[in-house]
């Protein structure tokens, strides 16, 4: 059986990361947007859209944005050395979840490429009210922070696919 481990001498973990996070967000505040004109012409309730689904047990899209702009903030925090905002998850609009994202973006952006710097191989440890998650930086960024980010962006667009909105793969990959 072939070893499937991944040996790394050296990654650029700001280059890893952060350009791949930013497109990602930039194409699902476009997503947004269309989605948005979407409910817009076809009479929609604004909170309608904002709680859709894909299933009784799963968070709502508001709360799919939420924790995708969590993810984002918290891979460019802890890789780069710098503290991670807080935001209060209080968005109820298409405005509000703009200007989250917006927000997002920007603090990622604002991050150093300097901090980055060793963060492969920094400690990170992660707590949960039930669950303490230890990690190198290189497992934490390649096994959990962008899976777990990819996967809030991704539920968002099959959220409002799902309900209709005319979206295709050239909006997810943005281009």
């Amino acid at each position: 059986m072939p070893d499937t481990a991944i040996t790394v001498s050296k990654i650029d973990m700001y280059q890893a990361s952060v350009p791949i996070v930013l497109r990602a967000l930039t194409n699902l505040k476009a997503i947004l947007g269309k989605a948005e004109a979407w409910a817009g012409e076809r009479k929609v309730k604004e909170e309608t859209v904002l709680n859709a689904r894909l299933a009784l047990d799963m968070l709502p899209l508001v709360k799919q944005i939420q924790l995708a702009s969590d993810n984002a903030k918290g891979i460019a925090a802890r890789l780069g050395g710098v503290d991670n905002p807080s935001y209060a998850d209080e968005e109820k609009t298409f405005a509000e979840l703009h200007e989250r994202l917006q927000k997002t973006i920007d603090f990622v952006k604002s991050v150093p490429a300097a901090g980055f710097e060793g963060s492969e191989t920094r400690d990170l440890v992660l707590k949960f009210p039930n669950l303490t998650m230890e990690f190198t930086g290189l497992a934490y960024l390649t096994g959990f922070a962008i899976p777990n980010f990819f996967f809030h962006v991704t539920t968002a667009y099959a959220i409002l696919r799902h309900s209709g909105v005319p979206l295709g793969k050239p909006d997810f990959l943005g281009g």
